[in-house]
């Protein structure tokens, strides 16, 4: 098994303007009670069709199936975005579920401040992977679209297209190639995302 997750604590990497994450001890005796406080797009999460589309899926409505199952990760060269041309030499096929290893994987990205200029997917490439059929797409950083420019436009892309998102995935020490993912996201109703767990075996 290899854990695909992010850990999560006080003074973690957040989307800039993000709730800041809060972890506190309520009592330590007789035994111990932990309060936590985020934003369910905090750390290794997934984004739900609702995120971007005003009637789309939210978070308890995903089907479980969308991230248990069959998978591939995929390595990415291009060291600023996920371009069309590039997926296009991996052939993705109706109903996979792919996982990108960019050059975001190359150092514990979580342990760093926001990098603006993160690896994303680009909106034609994501428009390509709605003609293909894909059904679950992942990647190595807080977001699937850009923070300067192709942000709400590639989530509106995916997500429109009932495209399922899991963001902040720990990529570095896995090897491209195909897996079985097993990915549960906290089930919240009428949320637009979750904080999720996520495993390669």
């Amino acid at each position: 098994m290899i854990d695909l997750s992010i850990p999560v604590a006080r003074g973690m990497i957040q989307w800039p303007g993000d709730a800041a994450v809060a972890v506190n001890t309520v009592w330590d005796a007789p035994y111990h009670l932990t309060s936590l406080r985020l934003s369910v797009h905090t750390g290794t999460h997934m984004d739900a069709p609702f995120h971007a589309i005003p009637a789309g899926l939210t978070m308890e409505q995903m089907p479980l199936d969308a991230t248990i199952g069959p998978c591939r990760v995929i390595a990415i060269a291009d060291p600023a975005r996920i371009t069309r041309a590039e997926l296009q030499r991996h052939t993705p096929q109706a109903g996979e579920r792919l996982l990108f290893r960019t050059a975001n994987s190359r150092h514990a990205w979580w342990e760093q401040p926001f990098d603006e200029h993160f690896v994303h997917l680009a909106n034609d490439a994501a428009a390509y992977l709605v003609e293909c059929g894909v059904r679950t797409v992942g990647i190595d950083y807080l977001s699937v679209g850009g923070y300067h420019h192709e942000g709400y436009e590639t989530h509106c892309t995916l997500l429109g297209a009932g495209i399922w998102v899991i963001e902040g995935l720990n990529l570095g020490p896995v090897t491209p190639g195909p897996y079985e993912l097993l990915c549960l996201p906290l089930k919240v109703p009428g949320a637009d995302g979750a904080p999720c767990r996520a495993v390669l075996r």
